[in-house]
């Protein structure tokens, strides 16, 4: 499936935006280092880049998960990135979904349970809603099957359809096909792309994987973008 990008004005706008953590040897290594970065509303962009390079820690940033050194994130026209831990997580509630490689579903929960649960934290539950994405993931005989009673490709479904529940503005995923086989990362893959779309949510996906980048017409390199990750940083 191809999307086309969005011209319109920037859903994410973020400047100056760095991040480190501390080295065993009392240092500090800079993982991420953005001076510019922006994403339209609507858009669906990939971010190439190896397991290691940063991209989970620039998602981790923008989703408020992780607090940034310094610099500014600006989403849907708040500066989320000078929000207090508690202000991050309620925002990133009711404005952002992520699909984690690793789906992070609720074991002792049903699929339904799951996207209701992901609800609670945002504007409230709603059970047709959540029903009718479970459906249109293709779960509907699934509702209430617990993750250890599904494929890994129906996992990522229920954690697509968690991802949509609160009608997010923007959608992170993070290596979302990592542990599918190749033909449940094509469906599993034209499946974010299509319900983002659908819900006119913004897509951010960060890949290592060539045939997962190659169905993006806006892709960017992210060791271009990342201009000072990977460096001792100053203290």
């Amino acid at each position: 499936m191809t999307v086309p990008a969005s011209s319109g004005q920037p859903l994410l706008k973020i400047s100056g935006l760095q991040k480190s953590f501390a080295t065993p040897d009392g240092g500090q290594r800079r993982i991420v280092d953005i001076p510019e970065f922006s994403l339209a509303a609507g858009a669906q962009r990939a971010l190439a880049g190896e397991s290691g390079s940063g991209k989970t820690t620039f998602l981790n940033l923008i989703a408020g998960i992780l607090r940034a050194d310094r610099g500014i994130i600006r989403l849907n026209g708040e500066e989320v990135s000078g929000y207090t831990e508690s202000q991050r997580d309620r925002f990133r509630a009711r404005n952002i979904g992520y699909i984690f490689q690793t789906f992070n579903l609720l074991q002792g929960y049903s699929c339904l349970e799951n996207v209701l649960l992901g609800m609670s934290f945002g504007c409230g539950t709603d059970r047709a809603f959540a029903r009718s994405l479970l459906v249109r993931v293709g779960l509907g005989d699934r509702l209430h099957h617990r993750p250890g009673q599904l494929s890994a490709g129906q996992q990522q479904r229920v954690a697509v359809a968690r991802a949509l529940a609160n009608r997010p503005r923007l959608v992170l995923a993070d290596e979302p096909t990592g542990n599918l086989d190749r033909k449940n990362s094509r469906v599993a893959l034209d499946l974010i792309r299509e319900a983002c779309h659908e819900n006119g949510a913004a897509l951010l996906l960060v890949s290592h994987d060539e045939e997962v980048l190659g169905t993006f017409e806006d892709r960017q390199d992210f060791h271009q973008l990342n201009q000072g990750g990977g460096k001792e940083a100053a203290v």
